[in-house]
């Protein structure tokens, strides 16, 4: 039971902002991520990792060349962030272990889960998968990680960050499922005034978040994809995914009492402020792009060509299928977005 419904069931008037809502209907003890949640046609949503594992495999395409180029030792750490069931992982090391296998040996493989149960699932996982083949260490965040060359990758993290919703001027608190807007916040009004937002979500903890991953790492490059947009959304854009149908958190009938911490609560990124954390860490912001761009500039394409060579028509015909959800603008192409960070 989430603190939320104890004070109900006591008959007292919960008053929260609105980030320690979000907070606890995602990340409390019985929060929406703190099990193991089913993603693909059986879960709530899909992500690029349940649509196809050449996700996963373009980014060990890009590990190489980094490798290649010397960005990256041999040594380096290979750490995922938010890897829930640990599939990501899975499929880059899958894909390292078919292009270049030496590096399995020499890599050392890094998850940041700060869920319990999400952990055990992934060491387990990853037994089955791999055995004693790969070194896989825990940490619950990233300031236990200490590491001096490291690649990092996440997926649609950005999004799950709390916020706090603003309008004209005020903040939002909640009582009871509903959401006020009457609260003083200087910090709030300051960003929404820095990105011209009038309206919308202001997102919290991405400047701890880039200055912990400053601290555990001498020389990294940190890629993420997310959906969002370079510049703040006019309006709001926080819903809320169930069963593969998506509520807008404002809408008349939505039942929030009965949604929460049992669905995904989300919203549109604003990378440009992921950008300016990163950067205040002193860490060097590469690029933006469509994740369309993204993976065909990294390999995904030629990988397909090698399984086209490898394989019959019919599974070379499904795996293309997938990809084209990966790839293609009415699917995951346009809508999402890679950022891609460096410090050297």
């Amino acid at each position: 039971m989430t603190r939320l419904e104890e004070q109900c069931r006591e008959g007292l008037e919960p008053s929260y902002k609105f980030s320690s809502y979000m907070s606890e209907w995602l990340y409390s003890d019985d929060g929406y991520y703190a099990t193991y949640k089913e993603i693909g046609k059986g879960g709530d949503f899909y992500t690029a990792v349940s649509t196809s594992k050449f996700f996963g495999g373009t980014i060990a395409k890009h590990i190489i060349s980094l490798v290649d180029e010397g960005f990256l030792a041999k040594d380096a750490t290979i750490c995922e962030i938010g890897a829930h069931h640990g599939y990501f992982l899975a499929d880059v090391i899958e894909f390292l272990y078919t292009l270049r296998p030496e590096l399995l040996e020499s890599f050392d493989f890094v998850i940041i889960e700060r869920f319990e149960a999400l952990r055990e699932f992934q060491k387990n996982y990853f037994a089955e998968s791999f055995g004693n083949a790969i070194k896989l260490t825990h940490y619950k965040s990233l300031s236990e990680l200490k590491c001096k060359n490291a690649f990092f990758i996440a997926n649609e993290i950005f999004d799950a960050f709390s916020c706090e919703l603003y309008y004209k001027g005020k903040s939002a608190r909640v009582e009871r499922h509903e959401v006020v807007f009457d609260v003083n916040d200087d910090w709030v009004e300051q960003k929404a005034k820095k990105y011209h937002k009038d309206r919308g979500e202001i997102a919290l903890g991405y400047e701890e978040f880039a200055k912990e991953m400053a601290l555990a790492c001498e020389k990294f490059e940190f890629m993420s994809f997310d959906y969002g947009e370079m510049q703040a959304r006019p309006d709001f854009s926080i819903r809320v995914y169930t069963k593969h149908e998506v509520t807008p958190f404002f809408d008349e009938k939505i039942k929030r009492d009965e949604l929460f911490a049992r669905s995904d609560i989300t919203y549109d990124v604003t990378f440009e402020h992921v950008k300016d954390a990163y950067e205040e860490a002193g860490v060097e912001f590469i690029e933006l792009s469509t994740q369309m761009a993204a993976l065909v500039k990294m390999g995904i394409l030629e990988l397909l060509e090698i399984l086209k060579a490898k394989v019959d028509e019919k599974i070379y015909k499904q795996e293309l299928e997938k990809v084209k959800i990966l790839i293609m603008p009415n699917f995951l192409g346009e809508r999402f977005k890679m950022i891609r960070f460096r410090k050297s």
